[in-house]
């Protein structure tokens, strides 16, 4: 069964960058989709960003566009997600999540990884 570990979060100033990763374990990626969500206080989980695994096409959410890039990591087996210019309602439990192109549903989710900007 896959797991996921996602790594790298932490506490920046507005403006600063981040660079998150996740790792998955057990299984190989070929026809699947990798994504970031994030989860603030109060609010519902949200899709960042998403990459599918053979062909790396992304899909950003327009609230990061221009600012956050997703890569895949054939070394680990996993993807990077590169935060630039960050602002204070990025603030949020990060997530990586994997499914399989053919559904919808994330089946696979990481523990999470908290990312704190301040103002």
């Amino acid at each position: 069964q896959v797991q996921l570990e996602e790594s790298g979060g932490g506490t920046v100033q507005a403006g600063g960058s981040l660079r998150l990763s996740c790792a998955a374990s057990g299984r190989t990626l070929t026809n699947y989709v990798l994504g970031w969500f994030r989860q603030a206080p109060g609010k519902e989980r949200e899709l960042v960003t998403a990459v599918t695994w053979s062909e790396g096409l992304t899909h950003y959410a327009d609230s990061v566009k221009g600012r956050f890039s997703v890569s895949r990591d054939n070394a680990r087996n996993g993807i990077n997600l590169q935060m630039n210019n960050l602002k204070p309602e990025d603030t949020a439990v990060y997530y990586c999540a994997l499914k399989l192109r053919s559904t919808q549903d994330w089946k696979t989710w990481g523990q999470g990884t908290q990312v704190t900007v301040a103002s």
